[in-house]
C-alpha cells in the first residue's frame, strides 16, 4: 500500500496519516485540537506533538474550548507543572486566548467550521503544482486566513501554521497522488483543482 513519504515510520505518524490527516473535518472541537497542536508545534516536530497528544488532552480538558476560555493564571501554572508537558508559558497562554477568539467566531458564524470552509466555498482544494514537486509551506490562501485570524485575536497562527491546519482538516488535499489516501479523498468529491489562488 503506497503512502506519502513523510509518514512511513510504522508508528504514530503513519497512524495519523492513515486515519486523520486530510480527512474533511467538520467538528469544531477537533478543529480546535488540531489548531492547538499546531500552536504547540512551533519550533518542534510533529512527531513530538503526537507523542504528547494525551498530555495535551489532559492539560486542556480534551480541547473543550468553552472550558479553556475560562482558564485563569492558576490553570496556566497547573499546566506548566504537568510532567511531560512542553514548558512554554506563551504557547499555553496562546491556546487559552485562542479559545476565547474561537468562541467569538462561533458566535458570528454559527461554527468555526462554517467560518473556515467558507474561504474555499466549502470545497477541497488540490494544487497540481504540488504533484510536480513545487511544494510550499504556505500560500495566498493560508496568508488570507492567517491575516483574518490574527485580526480576530488568534496567536501563533502565522501563514505556515494555518497552511498545516488546512492540510490536516482536508481543506487542502496534499496527499501525494500515489498515496492510497489521495484516491480515497478525491472519491469523496467536492474537489477544486487550483493552479493559483490569486
Amino acid at each position: 500500500m503506497e503512502r506519502c513519504d513523510w509518514c512511513k515510520d510504522n508508528d504514530l505518524n503513519q497512524q495519523y496519516h492513515d486515519e486523520e490527516w486530510g480527512n474533511p473535518l467538520h467538528d469544531d472541537q477537533k478543529h480546535f485540537e488540531y489548531i492547538s497542536l499546531e500552536v504547540m508545534q512551533c519550533g518542534l516536530s510533529w512527531s513530538l506533538m503526537l507523542k504528547k497528544r494525551e498530555i495535551f488532552r489532559e492539560c486542556f480538558a480534551n480541547f473543550d474550548y468553552k472550558k479553556i476560555a475560562q482558564y485563569t493564571e492558576e490553570d496556566v501554572e497547573r499546566i506548566m507543572n504537568v510532567e511531560g508537558m512542553i514548558k512554554s508559558r506563551r504557547k499555553i497562554e496562546a491556546i487559552i486566548s485562542n479559545a476565547k477568539a474561537f468562541l467569538k467566531i462561533i458566535e458570528e458564524f454559527t461554527s468555526f467550521d462554517q467560518y473556515i470552509w467558507a474561504f474555499t466555498d466549502y470545497q477541497t482544494y488540490i494544487y497540481p503544482k504540488h504533484h510536480n514537486g513545487q511544494w510550499e509551506a504556505s500560500n495566498a490562501l493560508s496568508d488570507k486566513i492567517s491575516k483574518d485570524l490574527k485580526k480576530r485575536g488568534f496567536k501563533y497562527l502565522g501563514s505556515i501554521t494555518v497552511f498545516s491546519h488546512l492540510q490536516a482538516c482536508g481543506i487542502i488535499n496534499d496527499h501525494a497522488p500515489k498515496c492510497f489516501r489521495y484516491k480515497e479523498l478525491v472519491q469523496l468529491g467536492n474537489i477544486k483543482y487550483i493552479e493559483s489562488f490569486y
